[in-house]
């Protein structure tokens, strides 16, 4: 809804003057994103055992906008499905449920916590971290951030495990090529 509004397009293809502009699915809906999702939790966990960890996946969250935790519910039906975790709930930075009830909405004493966002930004070194309890203040650089650097981290009672954003995993490579192969296929 936003993107295509800023940018002014007319559609899928819009012509900007001798430009045009091709609007691809978003890749958070990208089948291979549950991999990549699992890729990353297993990578920020390897010695936490599955059968008695819950998985968080967070995303932003807004009142504004009814589509906005969308696919980050999605994700989490498509990997709750796949029985690889104890527990798969989807949280959120601004609506219900909230990541900061981490605790209260997971009962398995390994949380990991992978971010449903596209790059490491102020949301997944900052804000997040201070929700969870990380941290109490942001403020801190990401190049000099060790939120990412300490895992599992005992809080609460639990053994926490957080990842940097979905973004930065290596299958985000292929859905990308993916998404834009798909867009192209039928308009060839």
């Amino acid at each position: 809804t936003v993107i295509p509004r800023e940018l002014e397009l007319d559609g899928a293809i819009t012509q900007w003057g001798r430009r045009t502009i091709k609007y691809c699915l978003p890749v958070g809906s990208h089948p291979l994103m549950t991999d990549a999702l699992l890729h990353q939790a297993r990578t920020v966990a390897p010695g936490a055992p599955p059968a008695e960890t819950s998985l968080f996946i967070v995303g932003h969250g807004t009142d504004l906008n009814d589509n906005s935790a969308r696919a980050a519910k999605d994700q989490t039906a498509r990997i709750r499905a796949r029985g690889n975790y104890a527990e798969v709930i989807s949280a959120y930075m601004e609506e219900a449920p909230l990541i900061s009830d981490w605790d209260k909405l997971s009962t398995q004493p390994h949380v990991v916590v992978v971010p449903f966002f596209i790059a490491d930004g102020l949301h997944s070194y900052e804000d997040i971290p201070v929700l969870l309890g990380l941290e109490t203040e942001g403020g801190t650089a990401a190049s000099q951030s060790e939120v990412f650097r300490h895992n599992p981290r005992e809080l609460r009672g639990r053994q926490l495990y957080y990842a940097s954003a979905i973004g930065n995993d290596p299958l985000m490579v292929d859905i990308i090529v993916d998404q834009v192969r798909a867009f192209q296929a039928p308009n060839e």
